[in-house]
């Protein structure tokens, strides 16, 4: 949804790639932060700080690919949360 964002997070188990297949959004991947639209993709490593933000006026779609040895959603260590889940 417009406005909405993923929490600051990272994971000890796994990778994750994301394709951006509509809208545009905001990832944070590290310290790096870029927009992106449809047709975009980032690799996120395990262990690495990320964030994903609806920036558009449009609904974000975006495809997520998990690699790893463990895929719990457990595996989630929050940082910052829009939604009061640190």
């Amino acid at each position: 949804k417009p406005g909405a964002a993923l929490s600051l997070q990272l994971h000890h188990h796994r990778d994750e790639h994301w394709t951006v297949v509509q809208g545009v959004g905001e990832i944070t991947v590290g310290c790096d932060t870029g927009i992106f639209v449809a047709g975009s993709n980032v690799y996120i490593a395990r262990e690495t700080i990320h964030r994903l933000c609806n920036t558009g006026a449009t609904e974000l779609i975006v495809i997520e690919v998990q690699t790893g040895s463990y895929l719990g959603e457990d595996d989630i260590v929050r940082f910052e949360d829009l939604y009061d889940r640190v």
